[in-house]
C-alpha cells in the first residue's frame, strides 16, 4: 500500500484514513467511495490525493473476488 499523486480508478479497494472503501466514481477529480461491505451511501473523499489503493479492480478480479 502507498499513496500516490494520482487518483485511484474505479472499482479500486481505498483506504481512506482507517475507513476501508470502493471507488465508485471520479468527478471533477474527486473521488467517490462507498464502504467496501457493500450498500449504503457514497461520500466524496476528502483528500482524493491521499487514498491508499489496497487492490486495484484488476487483482480483485484475478483473486476471484469480484
Amino acid at each position: 500500500m502507498t499513496e500516490t499523486n494520482a487518483l485511484p480508478s474505479v472499482g479500486d479497494e481505498v483506504m481512506e484514513g482507517k475507513t476501508r472503501a470502493i471507488v465508485t466514481d471520479v468527478r471533477g477529480g474527486v473521488a467517490w467511495l462507498r464502504r467496501q461491505t457493500g450498500g449504503g451511501e457514497e461520500w466524496p473523499a476528502e483528500e482524493p490525493h491521499k487514498l491508499t489503493v489496497r487492490r486495484t479492480r484488476k487483482e480483485m478480479i484475478a483473486a476471484g473476488d469480484l
